[in-house]
């Protein structure tokens, strides 16, 4: 069985900063793409950052240059540093991950974390 569990949510002031991580467990046998959505009350879900295996980054327009994804392949963990938060920035915030089990390969997500941003 395959479980993500995120950590670092918080409350933090606008132009704050917090670092998100996200470790997978479980039976493992190798991990693609790893990324990080958010969703705020009433809004859809939406894709934060994705990381591939060979750490090519991507993010949405509305985080870049202000969040930076990274991954540690050796501890199944993939962090999001979240710098100069905006009140909008406030969200639940999941990883998700695409993990190998045996033959298959299934996209798991995590709880989720709160972000929540004060102006």
């Amino acid at each position: 069985q395959v479980q993500l569990v995120e950590s670092g949510g918080g409350l933090v002031q606008a132009g704050g900063s917090l670092r998100l991580s996200c470790a997978a467990s479980g039976m493992i046998f190798g991990i693609n793409d790893m990324e990080w959505y958010r969703q705020a009350p009433g809004k859809q879900r939406e894709l934060v950052a994705q990381i591939t295996s060979d750490d090519t980054a991507d993010y949405a327009d509305s985080v870049k240059s202000r969040f930076t994804i990274s991954r540690d392949n050796a501890k199944n963990t993939v962090y999001l540093q979240m710098n100069s938060l905006k009140p909008e920035d406030t969200a639940v915030y999941y990883c998700a991950a695409q993990i190998r089990v045996i033959l298959d390969i299934k996209k798991y997500w995590g709880q989720g974390t709160q972000v929540t941003v004060s102006s």
